[in-house]
């Protein structure tokens, strides 16, 4: 028996694409970031997506996220005095 795939429908999003784009990437770093990501982000993720470009930006949005909030506190403490 021939197994038939189906034909891509108009919800599917973007099957084809092999690559995963750095906006996607950071958008879904970004839902990680507060436990939010969609089921079907996660699959294109795993499907498509890079290890080292999500651990590389991964770590570059932690290093960003720190660094602000060290500047919001060090500027609410030279507030402060």
């Amino acid at each position: 028996m021939k197994s038939v795939s189906k034909p891509p429908s108009a919800n599917d999003e973007d099957v084809s694409t092999p690559n995963v784009t750095v906006l996607q990437v950071i958008g879904s770093i970004f839902a990680s970031f507060f436990g939010v990501q969609s089921s079907k982000s996660r699959k294109r993720d795993f499907q498509h997506g890079k290890a080292r470009t999500f651990i590389t930006v991964g770590i570059l949005m932690t290093g960003v996220w720190y660094l602000t909030i060290y500047l919001v506190v060090t500027l609410v403490l030279r507030v402060a005095k």
